[in-house]
């Protein structure tokens, strides 16, 4: 599998990512060893998790599989803190809780340190300073390699990028930002993807796949065996089964008729290709649909595909995004 350099790093990761938002709960071990030991033996090195993921299990269960099954050093292994669960206070970006979720998370996952750690959203109730102020001392204590934020909107994001390069003192510069996009989630684009190009931080987009929308497995209702059909997962399918998301995936579908793929390989190349990106986590229930993700790799979209489906899944972009002057 290709290689790309995180965002304005020396750090390479593979160009599709692995994650394990349902491990330690809908999805049992021997699942995750076969689609760990897959990733593994198609290149790839990028594995995304956090420390809430199965309320901690996802990280016991990669522990467990590293030791066993795939080695440490073959991986570039990302997770995150900062999502605490309390319904009055839903993120804690403390450096005392932060450093305290890090440690926590490394005797989970049975290592001495992250190649990548994550600020899982912006805390209002800290001063971001505090907040960054973690990430530098995971890294110069060897507990984290690089660091990243996820789920900070464009100006959050563009302040603590900032702050990073430009406080005194030795700082560490951001690696990345994790958010959701995909053609039926083009948010991004507005201010994020603009701030993390200008400032060097690589995009790593989750739920490339439109929370499994953009596969087509809903065009004629919801299967029972899928995450729409989840008591838990589906309202977080939900939103993307209105008018919109179907002519979109209809369009994904029409490409993938004419270039004899899946709509799961269109809607992930599209993603995967786009200016900033730099790798798509793909979290599937199975190693079969690992698999069928990891074949995009032989996959480029031709130009005109491309096109098409920027023009259908446009979002609507005006003041003060674009130029005042052309309105």
């Amino acid at each position: 599998m290709e290689q790309r350099h995180l965002g304005r790093t020396g750090l390479r990761v593979s160009r599709i990512g692995l994650g394990t938002l349902t491990w330690g709960r809908d999805t049992e071990e021997h699942d995750a060893a076969d689609m760990l030991k897959a990733f593994w033996e198609a290149g790839g090195t990028l594995v995304d998790t956090a420390d809430v993921y199965g309320d901690g299990e996802a990280e016991y269960l990669l522990g467990r599989l590293m030791e066993r099954l795939v080695p440490r050093r073959d991986l570039v292994l990302s997770t995150k803190a900062g999502s605490v669960p309390d319904p009055e206070r839903r993120f804690d970006g403390s450096r005392g809780h932060l450093l305290a979720a890090l440690d926590a998370s490394l005797v989970r996952l049975g290592t001495d340190h992250v190649d990548l750690w994550h600020i899982h959203a912006y805390d209002a109730g800290t001063p971001l300073e505090e907040t960054l102020q973690a990430l530098d001392i995971a890294v110069s204590s060897g507990r984290a390699r690089y660091a990243g934020v996820s789920n900070f909107c464009g100006w959050q994001l563009a302040k603590a990028a900032t702050w990073q390069l430009a406080a005194p003192g030795t700082r560490t510069r951001l690696a990345s930002t994790q958010m959701e996009y995909s053609l039926l989630q083009r948010g991004v684009e507005r201010e994020v993807l603009p701030a993390a190009l200008d400032l060097g931080v690589g995009l790593l987009p989750s739920s490339p796949l439109g929370r499994g929308v953009l596969t087509g497995k809903y065009r004629h209702g919801v299967p029972a065996d899928s995450r729409g059909a989840s008591e838990h997962l589906a309202p977080f399918v939900e939103p993307y089964l209105d008018d919109t998301a179907t002519r979109i995936v209809d369009a994904v579908t029409t490409a993938a008729d004419g270039l004899a793929v899946t709509p799961l390989q269109v809607a992930l190349a599209w993603v995967r290709d786009r200016p900033g990106v730099t790798a798509p986590i793909v979290g599937a229930r199975t190693a079969q649909q690992l698999t069928a993700a990891l074949s995009v790799e032989a996959l480029s979209l031709p130009d005109e595909i491309c096109r098409a489906l920027d023009d259908v899944s446009a979002p609507l972009h005006r003041y003060p995004d674009h130029d005042w002057s052309t309105l």
